[in-house]
C-alpha cells in the first residue's frame, strides 16, 4: 500500500522524502542521496513503458494509472510515492484508489516563497513563475528528452487546485497536512507527527527509534544537503539550457524569504489569487 507524499513543486517534498528515506531505509538514520531511490516518483513514464503501454497516447497513459500502481504495489508493506500531481479524475480515470493508497501526507508552502524557488529551479522569471502557479495545469511530457522527469507529463493543477484536491483523503481519515514552515521551525515535533501518522495508517504501535531519529534530524539539515549536492551532485537538479551548467537544487532553503525577495506587484497578484487558501493556512 502507498502513502502518498504529495505537494506542489518546490514546497518541501524533497525534505520530507529525505527524512523518511533515512528513517525507514537506512540502518542508522544517516541520510545520503541514494536512499531517495527507495521512494519512487509517480507518474514516471518509464513505469508505463515497462508495461508496454503506448506512451504517445495520452489517454492510454491516464487510463493505466491504476494498472501501473498495481504492478509494483506490495500489499504487505507500506511504500511511499512522491507526486506533484493533483488528485484528479479525468474522463472517469482516477489518479489512484483506496486499494492502492493507504493515505496521503500533503506538504504545503507559502506560495510567495514557492514562486521564487520554482523560478530558480526551472530557470524562468519570477513573474512567469507566478503565472504558472496561478494558471498552469501541467508540466513535462516531452518524450524527446532523456530524463524521465522531463519526459513525464504531470498534471499539477494550479497551486490552489493541487492543495484542495488531496483533501479528499480527509473523508477516510487518511490525510496529514504538513506546512513546510512548521517542519523547518519545529523539525523534531513535525517529523514525529509524520511518523505517528504513518504507524496509525498501518494500525501498528509506534515505537520511536531515538538514535535513528536524532541522526535523521541532524543529517537532513539544509547545509548538509547543500554540501552533499556540491560534493556528489543531485539527480533531481536541472541544467541551464543557456549555459549548460547545473542549477543547484538546494539554493536558499529557509533563507528564501518573500519579504526580502519578492516584488510587491507579484506578491499582491499571488495574495489576491490565493487569498482563500492562504487565509485558511495562516499565511495571510
Amino acid at each position: 500500500m502507498f502513502v502518498w507524499l504529495a505537494s506542489y513543486p518546490k514546497s518541501g517534498n524533497t525534505l520530507v522524502r529525505s527524512m523518511l528515506a533515512a528513517y525507514f531505509f537506512s540502518k542508522d538514520g544517516i541520510y545520503n542521496f541514494d536512499l531517495l531511490k527507495n521512494i519512487k516518483q509517480f507518474p514516471n513514464i518509464t513505469l508505463f513503458e515497462n508495461l508496454g503501454i503506448d506512451i504517445r497516447n495520452e489517454k492510454e497513459v491516464i487510463k493505466n494509472y491504476i494498472k501501473v500502481q498495481e504492478s509494483f504495489n506490495k500489499k504487505n508493506s507500506v511504500q511511499f510515492l512522491k507526486t506533484h500531481s493533483y488528485l484528479f479524475n479525468i474522463q472517469n480515470n482516477p489518479f489512484t484508489n483506496l486499494k492502492n493508497s493507504i493515505g496521503a501526507i500533503y506538504i504545503v508552502r507559502d506560495p510567495r516563497n514557492v514562486v521564487t524557488s520554482y523560478a530558480h529551479h526551472t530557470n524562468i522569471t519570477v513573474d512567469k513563475a507566478a503565472d504558472d502557479l496561478i494558471n498552469l495545469s501541467q508540466m513535462g511530457g516531452d518524450l524527446n528528452k532523456n530524463r524521465g522527469s522531463e519526459r513525464t507529463k504531470v498534471f499539477t493543477g494550479t497551486w490552489s487546485t493541487n492543495f484542495h484536491s488531496w483533501k479528499s483523503f480527509k473523508h477516510e481519515d487518511r490525510y496529514l497536512l504538513i506546512k513546510y514552515e512548521d517542519l523547518i521551525n519545529q523539525k523534531e515535533k513535525n517529523f514525529t507527527k509524520i511518523l505517528e501518522f504513518i504507524y496509525k495508517l498501518q494500525k501498528a504501535k509506534f515505537i520511536l527509534d531515538q538514535k535513528k531519529f536524532e541522526n535523521v534530524i541532524r543529517s537532513t539539515n539544509f547545509s548538509n544537503m547543500k554540501n552533499l549536492e556540491k560534493e556528489k551532485g543531485f539527480f533531481e537538479s536541472k541544467i541551464d539550457k543557456k549555459t549548460g551548467k547545473t542549477i543547484p537544487f538546494f539554493n536558499l532553503g529557509h533563507e528564501n524569504k518573500w519579504e526580502k525577495l519578492l516584488d510587491v506587484k507579484i506578491r499582491k497578484k499571488i495574495e489576491i489569487s490565493f487569498k482563500k487558501e492562504m487565509t485558511e493556512l495562516g499565511y495571510l
